[in-house]
């Protein structure tokens, strides 16, 4: 993760416990702990998925942890076990991933499970307005192309061959989705969003056939990676959602931050990617897709409005952890929150209503 534009400021004493890392690293990674190694931690921004700290050495040696987050956690959400064996298994191959220094099982060491990992300096893309304050020129113009060859490279891993030939299903993978996101939502409702039901009807009734399986990110966006100021993407974060299944999934993830609004940063809907100057275009970067995969996208479209769907619903759960009062760092705001699950609601049904 990266130090340059993530952390909140926000100190350690809330979802860690920093004796508990102190001890675990002293035991596990020799030296770190050791002369000049005064500790300290922050809450890296964002925290509405699995929590991520910077752990940081008095003499500048910088370290990240994961763990789930504080409160209402889906049985199946959140797994930082999985998410770990997941980097391992990634670790050596063309996909940039951080590298990883070790994983802890036993919730009483700091509270719940945790990975640790290294530090990757670069920069981490939250809001639309920082691309040109974050990026130079070029990388302006390159990371959405960046980004498409990146998420090629993630679809040409054999999954078998790097030992993930068991994290899931390969067959039915957007039925299994639409199945388990809206029993997310129904788990997770407070008062109704008939467009989530709308849209989801219309996902069932309009699903494509599968035509490829691979590794699937699962939450493939901008402010997911990190990337350096000229565009090159060091690392792919957030791993909690990957499976085996169908790759235009992924594409259709990054197509919706790339020509829709997107997610909430401090309260504020964040303008797509495609509204600044000097990005690459959204057909530019959905043919660099498809030439760098030989992937058929003609039915892009349809994941797109997949991906809108999918984030209603994942937001309704971040409603809920929010209003609940569990969540650190990032928006306060619930209710901006809760728009944001009719927004993009909105947005399947609008995408959908175009195909016909």
């Amino acid at each position: 993760m990266t130090a340059d534009n993530a952390t909140d400021g926000l100190q350690c004493g809330e979802g860690i416990d920093l004796f508990g890392v102190r001890r675990w690293l002293r035991e596990h990674i020799g030296g770190f702990d050791g002369p000049g190694g005064e500790l300290s931690a922050s809450l890296i921004a964002g925290g509405r998925s699995n929590l991520t700290y910077l752990l940081s050495r008095a003499d500048g040696r910088r370290l990240v942890l994961r763990r789930p987050p504080l409160g209402h956690v889906l049985a199946t959400a959140h797994d930082v076990a999985r998410e770990h064996r997941i980097l391992s298994a990634l670790q050596g191959t063309q996909v940039p991933v951080p590298e990883l220094v070790g994983s802890c099982d036993d919730p009483t060491v700091i509270g719940a499970p945790f990975y640790v990992m290294g530090h990757v300096d670069g920069q981490v893309v939250r809001r639309t307005a920082d691309v040109h304050a974050l990026l130079d020129e070029n990388g302006c113009r390159s990371v959405g192309l960046e980004l498409a060859g990146t998420l090629a490279r993630i679809h040409e891993v054999d999954p078998d061959g790097v030992g993930l030939g068991s994290l899931g299903r390969r067959d039915d993978y957007l039925e299994r989705q639409l199945t388990r996101w809206m029993k997310q939502y129904i788990d997770t409702q407070t008062d109704p969003v008939p467009d989530v039901d709308r849209a989801h009807q219309r996902l069932v009734a309009l699903r494509p056939p599968q035509r490829r399986t691979t590794i699937v990110h699962g939450d493939y966006r901008i402010d997911n990676v990190i990337v350096s100021r000229s565009g090159e993407v060091r690392a792919v974060l957030d791993w909690e959602l990957c499976t085996l299944g169908d790759p235009l999934a992924d594409l259709g993830q990054m197509m919706l931050r790339t020509s829709y609004t997107g997610k909430i940063e401090d309260g504020v809907p964040q303008p797509p990617l495609s509204d600044v100057p000097g990005f690459a275009s959204a057909e530019d970067i959905l043919s660099a897709y498809s030439s760098a995969s030989g992937a058929d996208v003609s039915d892009v479209s349809y994941y797109i409005a997949f991906a809108a769907w999918k984030t209603a619903c994942i937001q309704q759960g971040v409603y809920v952890r929010q209003r609940a009062g569990v969540m650190l760092g990032g928006s306060r705001d619930a209710g901006a929150v809760r728009d944001g699950v009719r927004r993009r609601a909105s947005d399947a049904l609008h995408i959908l209503a175009g195909m016909q």
